[in-house]
């Protein structure tokens, strides 16, 4: 059984390039009948946030990407949060203190700096002077019997022989051990586990197969495979996610704002296209037949799809292959999440059903936007959306590209003056008065009957067709563009359009 997880810290809410993360192992774990664990990392404290996990479970929830066990629904590798695995790293640990793999390191937080400095000024590389490595056995068992503060470091004097690491993503690794710290903490002076040994147990623990996880965690893996190898574990495979970029080709991050999952839910976009956004921000030109690692490669492996296909859960689950995730790091245009966004809008919009959920889902944010309206019931924002699909980005476009749907034109635009400027008064008072006795006269409210009546009342007038709807349309709506005369009226029923289109000719145009 393949077996993947997605493992956030809750230190605030989930981020897009978490949700990134979260997405591409369970698209990885679809593709191969597989499951997914959602697991918590909070073994970080003083980072912790209240309410962190909750939020994230939201977000995938909204986003789609349902997990086999975790916090909540429990399963058969728990506990899922680390913070209630404590007795499991330091079992964990006393086999490396036991091997000699790790040491325990008295120094105090002032010491360690005062370490860094000098060895800095000689020009060293190394962070730590190894000095608690060479305290005798009775020494170390005597300052633990005092009470003695101390943290656990892996020694990497000692490190064991294993193969050489691969990555499905990246290939075949280059040595990074320079660029880790000397002997790296494993085990916290409040006993608490770092990262590194943490996810370690965890993953053999828990028999994860496959860890996807961001870029920024590929200098440790050497560190984590030297962990395994020291340990007697078998390790998974690896594949780290290039880091997603901000538009200007910063990093993103949670202190930087605007990246919050929350956020885009907030703002009415539609979560299969910010899943489908996502999934294509990485996913590129298929690497090298015979450089790819993962177990799936073949030559009849699908081609990776074009920036801006429109896809669905279900199709990214059939296309998805590690092998064409690219190793540059991706800049999430919001271009692209519009164009998305726009088109699953225009698909979802051709059910009834969803068309409806669309409807209550924003009736607040139409009642706050218009708030005299007394139009704001969802079957009549369901009657909106219907006549304005494809004419909008996001469903919440509707409070500026729809207002005439909910209060009375504004024939005060600059947009308005232009329509009633380009039509004479005769023909805007025959334009309008000829529409208003063919809708008492034919009107019964069907819509292929609404269509009939606005070109016979458009005929009857002798005016060319443009100038009609240009005369029509003003009245109505106060803008150029828009659905037809006839879609218009539909949504606003004989009598309101009655109305209008008295109140226009009642105007006298400046």
């Amino acid at each position: 059984m393949v077996l993947l997880r997605f493992a956030p810290s809750p230190t605030g809410a989930l981020h897009l390039g978490g949700l990134r993360t979260a997405l591409y192992n369970y698209l990885y774990a679809k593709k191969v009948n597989g499951e997914c664990i959602l697991r918590i990392e909070d073994t970080d404290r003083t980072r912790y946030v209240a309410g962190a996990v909750d939020s994230i479970r939201s977000a995938l929830e909204w986003a789609g990407l349902e997990y086999e066990y975790g916090p909540v629904r429990g399963g058969p590798h728990g506990p899922y949060y680390q913070s209630e695995r404590l007795d499991l790293y330091r079992t964990y640990t006393h086999k490396l203190l036991e091997s000699g793999h790790a040491y325990r390191c008295f120094c105090t937080q002032d010491k360690l700096a005062s370490t860094r400095e000098r060895l800095a000024r000689t020009g060293s590389n190394a962070t730590y002077d190894k000095a608690c490595l060479h305290l005798t056995e009775e020494e170390v068992a005597r300052r633990v019997r005092a009470g003695e503060r101390s943290t656990v470091r892996f020694n990497d004097d000692k490190l064991p022989e294993r193969d050489v690491g691969t990555d499905l993503v990246f290939g075949t690794l280059r040595d990074a051990h320079a660029s880790l710290p000397t002997d790296p903490i494993l085990l916290k002076s409040d006993l608490f586990p770092t990262y590194h040994l943490a996810s370690v147990v965890d993953d053999h623990e828990m028999g994860i197969t496959h860890v996807l996880r961001g870029e920024e965690w590929l200098p440790s893996l050497p560190l984590h495979l030297d962990l395994y190898a020291s340990l007697s574990l078998q390790p998974p495979q690896f594949a780290h996610l290039p880091i997603l970029l901000n538009p200007d080709g910063s990093k993103m991050s949670k202190r930087k704002g605007n990246v919050s999952v929350l956020d885009f839910m907030k703002r009415g976009w539609e979560p299969e296209a910010v899943i489908n956004w996502l999934a294509l921000a990485g996913w590129g030109t298929p690497h090298d037949q015979s450089k790819r690692q993962s177990p799936l490669a073949s030559s009849n492996d699908p081609q990776p799809p074009e920036r801006t296909l429109v896809m669905t859960l279900p199709e990214l689950i059939e296309q998805f292959d590690l092998g064409s995730l690219t190793h540059r790091r991706n800049i999430l245009d919001p271009g692209k999440l519009e164009y998305l966004n726009k088109h699953h809008l225009m698909r979802s919009l051709q059910s009834e059903e969803a068309t409806a959920y669309h409807a209550r889902r924003m009736r607040e944010f139409v009642k706050s936007a218009f708030p005299l309206s007394q139009y704001t019931a969802s079957d009549y924002i369901a009657k909106v959306l219907r006549v304005l699909q494809g004419r909008i980005i996001n469903v919440f476009d509707v409070s500026t590209v729809g207002s005439y749907f909910f209060v009375d034109p504004n024939y005060a635009t600059t947009e308005a003056h232009s329509m009633r400027a380009s039509v004479s008064a005769d023909d805007y008072r025959v334009a309008l008065e000829t529409t208003i006795r063919f809708i008492n006269q034919q009107l019964n409210e069907k819509e292929s009957n609404i269509t009939a009546v606005v070109h016979n009342a458009c005929d009857a007038t002798g005016l060319k067709q443009k100038t009609f709807m240009v005369a029509n349309r003003h009245a109505l709506s106060a803008v150029k563009s828009g659905p037809s005369i006839a879609e218009i009226i539909g949504v606003l029923g004989s009598e309101r359009t009655m109305s209008r289109l008295k109140a226009a000719l009642s105007v006298t145009p400046e």
